[in-house]
């Protein structure tokens, strides 16, 4: 038995998220059944993180435990054959320990949220990003962002079904950038709760159209009570770009 790490990119549009569910297509499922359909195993494909229905990843990593003797180019290349035309990819698989988990081995996990800013409707990025008609000031929710950072009880950006134990988390580090029409949050942590990021980016929303300041985002995390934040931003323009691990660890 060899395990596996693959780094996954994927189109979250059409999926029911990452974890396999009763009913919907999952990207867990497609890479299981790929996985079968390459060597005839049952095998769980186990993820660094749990996207939602609709979120995107340019940077999901995964392992799975693989009995045939091959090679990471082989699984790599036999999984994309058996996953085409699907908008998923295996961009690398590399033998690992058998104690490396792509959950729990992960240090940090980092995603970016795209918000496209004009007044014309968005084509090609439609499901890729959101798309905000209304003038935003970045620079001012770049500067209400630096007030979530650090650890912090997060309930203000806590879905009600979030089922983490503790609503406290570590926030590393939250970026707003612009180029043009282009507004990109980038956060990284530890770990996240459920929604946590879209919940960030909703209430920052807010920030930069006028309506909130820096303070307003501290009195919401203050508060520990979602009705106090912003609206949850829909999942098309978050993007799990990147999980981190140990030195030692791919």
């Amino acid at each position: 038995m060899v395990r596996y790490c693959l780094t996954i990119e994927y189109d979250g549009t059409n999926y029911v998220g990452w974890q396999r569910q009763i009913t919907g297509s999952s990207i867990q499922q497609e890479l299981e059944d790929a996985v079968k359909a390459f060597c005839g195993e049952n095998s769980l494909v186990q993820g660094a993180g749990r996207t939602d229905a609709g979120v995107h990843a340019l940077g999901q990593v995964a392992h799975v435990d693989i009995k045939r003797k091959t090679d990471g180019n082989t699984v790599r290349n036999a999984l994309n054959a058996h996953l085409w035309p699907q908008p998923i990819s295996i961009l690398k698989a590399e033998v690992v320990p058998n104690d490396f988990h792509a959950r729990f081995s992960a240090q940090a996990r980092s995603y970016v949220y795209v918000i496209i800013n004009r007044r014309a409707p968005i084509a090609i990025q439609r499901h890729r990003a959101w798309h905000i008609s209304r003038p935003l000031k970045s620079a001012s929710m770049h500067e209400a962002a630096q007030r979530l950072i650090g650890k912090h009880d997060f309930s203000t950006f806590r879905a009600s079904h979030c089922q983490a134990k503790s609503p406290i988390k570590t926030l590393t580090s939250i970026d707003v950038r612009q180029v043009g029409e282009r507004i990109e949050i980038v956060t990284k942590a530890p770990s996240f709760l459920y929604h946590q990021v879209r919940n960030f980016v909703g209430t920052l929303k807010l920030v930069g159209e006028g309506k909130w300041d820096a303070d307003d985002v501290s009195k919401a995390l203050e508060a520990r009570d979602r009705q106090k934040g912003g609206p949850t931003a829909p999942p098309g323009g978050l993007y799990l770009t990147q999980i981190t691990y140990p030195p030692n660890n791919p």
